[in-house]
């Protein structure tokens, strides 16, 4: 799958193929562990997958606990969020503390200096310090979850990790640098070059790269760079050699505090001994690291979907109009209700996500995916409906509610600040066509050279034949399964959700079908079709991650777990309730929709067919 929905002109000598290729080949094409997910889309629900629902380990909750609690206690007399916004600046004692604290290492290993956490107890962290303030949340996930730690253990030579982990983890800041100005999601075009010098022993890295979050303070940062004749590399560069260049700090609309840079690298030389894993590997190093260092932004997003819950509840609750709160008002409580089943999804993708990736015997890239997805897009309307029922007090500024004397509620920097999280480490679209990809991989393994229209006739010839004994057994198995109640018996009310989920699948994998089979290898080009598909996915997960959470409190021997088994329940089955009217809804305009006249009206906009409906404002040069 390409990013585009047409064939792109193209650009700097690239074509549209060369980009496929690149990114093709970037792929991990093997699935040797399972994937809840992809097993969902090839329509098969694998509830022994994910149920019971994971936990963290004892032993470590215990000593994560203590700790948690006093990251939390730093935060809370330390951080001023109000200041830092205004500021555009995180307080060095408060970058100091953090670090004493140990928290540029919590995914380290404790034989390289890191608190040794794993991935669930580090997005607790995360999620923590960014409930106090955003961009100190991105100033520790940018260090760990896409800098330089990730990679170094997945990839790093043990030199290399005896080098560079016990700096990271007591205060060397790192960073990732991989997008250019011209450069996004086709790697293809990518301009920084790494040189190999005549002898060998080293690289000269030249070229510039864009919105590098930590390089504008980073001490070590991954570079990527395309080395001639052998690909895409990941190098290990310190920002304090020569040549390495902070040209400019960049500012956004929300995030103020974050040190996000326009890096220049010009005749940088970089040891051979730099190269992270191997030459031509960087872009699939990167990919790989992705897969796990997205998982923070699922649950960063459930921390400010819990923050919203609490902005709005208190503000339904205090709120008086027309005799009464604003909460018993149908057209709040409406609001209230969808908000609180829609946290409580979001806390299970975002648990269930980062446990499942502790447990090391999951494919989970589609699952880091969707939860990344998924977590920030309801985030956001979460955002968007708070927003909503505080009306003027939500659109006012902290400090000006303070100045007035009323509660500062910051939810207009809250809105500035969780908007890049449908962006950032792979946007909503890129994520819709990567999980789009994997997910037809089967078929395309099985009937590839159908629908390749550069395929030789006698490669078609066979994929039919194959192609033709397989789906003769795959098709009927899709209109039959177990669906019914007694499987799922004892998740009580519950049941009937997991039911519909089972069965949905199915009707996922037929539909799949169905879009390959109607549109061939024009299937790439009608994204909104896939996306439906992705859409239907996405929501069955997030039922499935919320029943067996539900689930997992009711049975708890915790008595405060117990105690939220009722109400989570309600909530779970709520939320589901909403989930099957968005996956219907996604099933009735697959087919019934006006994608081709919409994309036809846009490309008479791209051809300027309609710049009359922009007279009557000022015009750019």
């Amino acid at each position: 799958m390409v990013a585009s929905s047409a064939a792109p002109t193209p650009v700097r000598g690239v074509s549209e193929r060369e980009a496929r290729q690149v990114a093709e080949a970037a792929r991990e094409t093997e699935w040797t562990a399972p994937s809840f997910v992809k097993e969902l889309f090839n329509g098969r629900l694998h509830l022994e997958l994910i149920h019971p629902f994971p936990r963290i380990p004892a032993d470590e909750l215990a000593r994560a606990t203590p700790w948690l609690e006093k990251l939390d206690a730093f935060l809370r007399a330390n951080v001023d969020a109000e200041a830092i916004d205004r500021d555009y600046k995180i307080p060095e004692h408060v970058v100091t503390g953090l670090i004493d604290l140990g928290c540029l290492g919590i995914k380290i290993p404790q034989e390289h200096g890191g608190l040794g956490f794993s991935q669930a107890v580090y997005g607790r962290a995360i999620a923590l310090a960014t409930s106090y303030e955003s961009s100190v949340g991105v100033l520790l996930s940018a260090h760990q979850s896409i800098g330089v730690p990730q990679p170094l253990q997945l990839f790093g030579t043990p030199e290399q990790q005896k080098k560079y982990l016990p700096r990271l983890a007591s205060g060397a800041i790192s960073a990732f640098a991989l997008t250019e100005p011209d450069v996004g999601s086709d790697p293809a075009r990518m301009t920084t070059t790494a040189v190999p010098t005549e002898d060998g022993s080293e690289y000269l890295l030249n070229g510039e790269k864009l919105w590098c979050t930590n390089g504008t303070i980073a001490d070590i940062m991954v570079v990527m760079a395309a080395v001639p004749n052998k690909g895409i590399t990941a190098f290990i560069v310190e920002s304090s050699w020569p040549g390495v260049e902070v040209a400019h700090r960049c500012h956004f609309m929300g995030l103020h505090g974050i040190e996000n840079a326009h890096l220049r690298f010009t005749d940088v030389r970089v040891p051979k001994d730099n190269v992270l894993w191997a030459e031509g590997r960087g872009l699939k190093l990167a990919l790989i690291t992705l897969n796990t260092g997205r998982l923070t932004i699922p649950a960063t997003s459930a921390a400010t979907a819990k923050a919203c819950l609490g902005i709005a509840r208190r503000f339904s609750q205090s709120r008086i109009q027309w005799g009464h709160p604003i909460g018993k008002h149908d057209a709040i409580a409406q609001k209230l209700g969808a908000m609180a089943a829609i946290t409580f999804a979001m806390d299970a993708v975002a648990e269930l996500s980062a446990l499942m990736a502790d447990q090391r015997k999951f494919d989970i890239r589609l699952e880091a995916a969707v939860a990344k997805m998924w977590n920030s897009e309801r985030g956001w309307e979460l955002v968007d409906d708070t927003m909503q029922i505080r009306s003027g007090r939500g659109y006012e500024t902290e400090s000006s509610l303070k100045t007035r004397g009323e509660v500062p509620e910051p939810v207009e920097r809250l809105m500035r600040d969780f908007r890049i999280n449908l962006i950032f480490e792979g946007s909503s679209e890129i994520m819709r066509l990567f999980i789009a990809r994997e997910v037809v991989d089967d078929h395309l393994k099985v009937a590839g050279a159908i629908l390749d229209p550069e395929a030789s006739v006698g490669a078609k010839l066979g994929a039919f034949i194959r192609a033709g004994f397989y789906y003769a057994a795959w098709y009927p198995s899709k209109w039959m399964g177990w669906g019914w109640w007694p499987r799922y018996a004892e998740f009580g009310p519950l049941a009937r959700h997991l039911c519909f989920v089972n069965r949905t699948s199915r009707r996922l994998a037929r539909a799949l079908f169905h879009a390959i089979v109607r549109f061939g290898p024009k299937l790439e080009r009608r994204q909104a079709v896939l996306f439906r598909l992705v859409d239907v996915g996405t929501e069955l997960f997030a039922m499935s991650a919320a029943c067996t959470r539900a689930q997992m409190l009711r049975v708890s021997t915790s008595p405060e777990e117990r105690a939220q088994s009722a109400t989570s329940a309600a909530l779970a089955d709520a939320f589901c309730r909403r989930a099957r009217r968005e996956i219907d809804a996604r099933f009735r305009s697959l087919f019934d929709n006006d994608d081709e006249k919409t994309y036809r009206m846009a490309q008479r906009v791209m051809a300027n067919e309609m710049r009359w409906l922009e007279h009557g404002i000022p015009q750019p040069d």
